[in-house]
Parts: structure tokens; sequence; C-alpha cells
């Protein structure tokens, strides 16, 4: 049977599976759907700036090369000519990455990074990048060289960060499938602010290459519009690379997540984060699915963190030290192009001494011994992704708040970059003024597959939540519950 998908909004809201069912069936060529993904890219960039880079040329060699094969009947992956996009933070062979700096070089002709390289050996093709702030730093996204990418639910927001560009794309159907970096939160932050799925990996599930500056808080996972979609992507850019030594050296299955039976699951409710309180739309939305989880016979059980009131300073010690690292390779003559904002973390990661950052260390493997503990006890814990909602655009920190940074906003998710747990952030409803909220559900390390299990079953429950087809943009009539 021939499967169609015509009109632009349908093929950019498709999703990767919907694609690759109608390049097999000859119903839409590889072709067709790159160049509605790229006219997407060129709106959305000239509304949202979402994009760096937009390779036209590249992407229609790629899309004509598996074209050739989809009609042969011989794909590479179920990803063969499907969309994707590459956070402008991530080796990209060919394609200008300056990390969101003024200050960064050219390094097109470097080879592409593990997670880039296993992309285009499963055919998908690279749309482009997406915009990052400087160096990944913080968890918005905004940056001297290509400005402020906002959300597409209301552009006056923040689309979060750091990859806010990826987010963006993923939600306005500029691509199918994104790749994002994640030290503290930089997936899951921007999938909650604007309404998509993300899903920060275990540790190493995603090889990286070079090494990040950040150390091993840092982790690549996909971005996309639903959880088949993440898995899709998850399967395509992980595994072994003896590049990344920091990987554990097992050899990862693929992950093929199955509903959850919900009456037979342990679930661990993370309430109160490790900085301030969460805002109300926010905790009524989370608390609702934890009712109708119980109701569907989980058993629930508030929680805290291990070591909770700790781990504020312990993640300062490690993110702040990786970006005075990250400031060595920058020549001291470049230091008035940095943003303001990342050269003030790294003057405070030089403050602290060598004792200091490896008593974080120290600190960090208690904790995260604790957190393994913790997940013996409980197949999941859930909580909001983020406590509060998108806020304005261009701001670090929500105007009239008290917080100082924005680690404190991001208090639910930059303690598993810590422990290296898996974590997926899917769509959680809206608030009242039409602003996405996120909910995070988290599993064992290495349990990628059942974190995703409990995502999709959690799709299956809520569908209407999730972007599909429709408008170029999203509005919060397309999923708002």
């Amino acid at each position: 049977m021939t499967v169609a998908l015509n009109h632009t909004d349908d093929l950019c809201g498709a999703s990767a599976g919907e694609l690759t069912k109608a390049f097999a069936s000859g119903g839409l060529s590889p072709v067709e759907s790159t160049k509605a993904a790229l006219a997407r890219a060129e709106a959305v960039n000239s509304a949202l700036n979402a994009f760096t880079v937009i390779d036209h040329e590249g992407a229609l060699r790629a899309a004509a090369g598996a074209e050739q094969r989809w009609k042969a009947g011989n794909p590479l992956s179920p990803v063969d000519g499907v969309p994707v996009t590459i956070k402008d933070i991530v080796l990209c062979n060919g394609l200008d990455v300056r990390y969101g700096s003024l200050t960064a070089a050219d390094v097109s002709g470097e080879p592409d990074a593990p997670s880039v390289d296993r992309l285009r050996q499963a055919g998908a093709v690279i749309l482009g990048l997406t915009n990052t702030p400087e160096f990944g730093w913080k968890a918005v996204t905004d940056n001297r060289r290509h400005g402020i990418t906002r959300n597409p639910f209301d552009p006056s927001k923040t689309s979060g960060g750091s990859s806010g560009g990826a987010a963006v794309a993923a939600a306005t159907g500029a691509g199918a499938l994104h790749l994002g970096t994640d030290g503290g939160g930089s997936i899951r932050i921007p999938a909650s602010f604007c309404g998509i799925v993300g899903l920060k990996p275990s540790f190493g599930r995603v090889p990286a290459y070079p090494a990040s500056a950040y150390g091993t808080v840092a982790h690549i996972g996909p971005m996309a519009r639903t959880v088949e979609d993440v898995a899709l992507m998850l399967n395509a850019m992980g595994g072994r690379d003896i590049r990344d030594w920091a990987q554990p050296n097992i050899e990862f299955e693929p992950v093929a997540p199955k509903p959850v039976n919900w009456s037979k699951v342990r679930i661990g409710y993370w309430q109160v984060p490790c900085v301030g309180t969460v805002e109300s739309e926010t905790a009524r939305h989370v608390e609702a699915v934890m009712s109708d989880l119980a109701l569907a016979g989980a058993a629930v059980e508030e929680i805290r963190l291990p070591d909770q009131d700790d781990l504020l300073e312990i993640f300062y010690r490690h993110w702040y030290v990786g970006a005075a690292n990250r400031l060595t390779a920058v020549n001291p003559t470049d230091h008035a192009k940095l943003d303001p904002g990342f050269l003030d973390a790294a003057r405070r990661g030089q403050r602290y001494s060598a004792v200091e950052r490896m008593q974080a260390e120290v600190a960090r493997a208690t904790y995260g011994a604790k957190m393994d503990a913790l997940l013996e006890r409980y197949d999941f814990l859930i909580s909001a992704t983020v406590p509060i909602p998108p806020f304005e655009a261009g701001a670090n920190v929500p105007s009239g708040s008290d917080f100082q940074s924005w680690v404190e906003w991001s208090s639910y998710s930059f303690p598993l970059n810590l422990s290296q747990q898996p974590a997926c952030s899917v769509p959680c409803g809206f608030t009242n003024s039409g602003l996405p909220v996120g909910l995070q559900i988290v599993g064992a390390r290495l349990a990628d597959a059942k974190v995703l299990s409990a995502a999709l079953t959690y799709q299956y429950m809520y569908p209407e939540r999730f972007l599909s087809l429709g408008a170029p943009w999203p509005t919060p009539a397309r999923g708002a519950a």
C-alpha cells in the first residue's frame, strides 16, 4: 500500500517512522521531505532564529542518495533519508561549527563527532546546525554571534537551552530528529519549554569526542516530537566508540520501548526541587499525572534526592571549573568578545582550589552511589522537568525572581547530570497563558529502554499533548490539556 504525504505541513509534522514508511511504499521521496524541511527551517529561522547554518546543498545531496537506496529497497537504517539537525557545539564535517562564540575558530575541516558520523552512516539527512549559548554554558539560548533563539509558543519568551535551537526546530517541524547536548539540563529544559520530547541518556550511551571541557556531567542525546522518534535516533547515534574513553566498555543493545503496566511499577515522586519551589500551574499539571498513575495502579511515594541540600555547590564546582577549563582555549585578547555571564562563570571556576574540586568529586561519588541505591527501590523517579514556565527571552533568570543563576532554576535537571541516570522530558500540558510544561521520567543507569517505555506509555495516555500534524508553528490549541 502506498503511503502518501504531500502537503508541506504533513511532511514537516510527520514523524521519522511515518516518513520512512512513506519512503518504503514509494508514496514519498526523501528529496521531497528534505525540501519541505529546508523551507520550514528558513521560515523558522526568520521568525525564531533556531539555526546557525542551513545546508541546502549538502542536505539535498544526501537526500538524493537516500532516495536511490529506498527505490532499490536497500535503506541503510530506519532513519535513512530522515531530516536531522546538529547542535552548533558538536563537530560536523563541512559545516561551520562555532560553539555560539565570536572567539571560536573554523573547525569545518575536522572529522565528524562519533554521534554525527553514526547518523551519516545511517543515512540521515543533515539540514544544518542549531543555535546554542556560547560553549553551551547556560540553560537559555542567546549569544553574541547569532543572537536570541525564541520560543515558538510565544516569541517574547526563551526557548530554554542550551539546546534551544534544536528544541525550536523540533517543535516547528524543521526536521524530525535533533541532536542536543545536556550538561545540566540542556536537552530537557528546552524540551519542556518548547513542548517536545528530549532524552538525556545514561552517561556514555551516546559516544562523545572530543571530550567535553565540562567533563563527565556532559551527555549527548536525541530530541523529537514523539517518544518513538527519540528511540529511533538514540539507536542510530548510540553505541560504543573507542575514541570515547569515558564510555562504559560494553555493547549497548538497541532500545525498543514497549508499554509499561503501571500496576507493577513503584514511582518515587520528586516533588521539592533543590532550590526554590514549583510554580503553581506546573505543580498542578504534574500532580494530575501522578494522580492518574496512582489510579492506574502505580505505587507512588514522595521522595527527596540523597544529599539534596549539597547538590547545588557540588554542581557549581564541576560546571564553573569546566567553564574555566573552556576559557583556557580562548586567547586572552578575545575575552572582551565573550558572553559576560560565561566569563564570570569561568572566573568563579578559577577561584576553586584543586582540593575543593576533588572534594566535589568525592561528594559526587557518594551521592551517585546513593542514587543508584534509590533506583533499586523505585522503578522510576518522576518530577516536573523545570519548576517554572518559560520566561522573557534574553534573560538568564526570570525578572523579579530570587534566582541568582540559571543553575538554581534548573534544579530538577542538573542533579541527574551528576548521577548520570537517563532522564526523559515529555510534554505535560500548558499554562493558562499557553506555555508548555514538561514532566521528567528518570530511571536507573543504563535503563534507557525502560525510561523510554515509561515515556511511551505516558504518550499513549496523553496523545493530545504531543505535537503532530497541523499549523506551521505549534499553538496551545494543538496540544493544550
